[in-house]
């Protein structure tokens, strides 16, 4: 797979931008859901991580199965798996265990993510048509 890395071919799925901001996106997920607010509903508190884990692991896994179809559907998946988590902070954020800057916040990080995500999706694909 190449990238974008000053033209440079990344050999490594820890040096994608994609999984870079997924990790700091689950990073946060994980704090936020660590507060007392969350103590209480471990249902969605585990939904969240999930989902946030779930978005990162999955551009691992299709990076290391080394074809850039399997590639492209782990990132479709990661993409789902993402949008699924920023569904989630809006039952966070209804049911009060965030508030309006900490959602703000979270999302706008996921939104990130999940456009840095499209992107390397449409680059692979257009790689895997070429």
């Amino acid at each position: 797979m190449t990238g974008r890395n000053e033209g440079s071919k990344i050999s490594r799925f820890e040096d994608l931008i994609a999984w870079q901001k997924s990790r700091a996106l689950t990073k946060a997920i994980y704090q936020t859901t660590n507060s007392k607010e969350f103590s209480g509903d471990f249902g969605l508190k585990d939904q969240m991580r999930r989902s946030a884990v779930s978005t990162m692991s999955n551009i691992a896994e299709g990076f290391e199965r080394g074809s850039r179809a399997e590639f492209h559907k782990f990132l479709v998946i990661a993409k789902g798996s993402c949008g699924e988590l920023r569904s989630q902070l809006y039952v966070a954020l209804d049911a009060g265990y965030i508030n309006s800057l900490l959602f703000d916040k979270l999302t706008a990080l996921a939104l990130e993510t999940n456009r840095i995500i499209g992107g390397l999706r449409s680059a692979v694909y257009k790689q895997k048509t070429a």
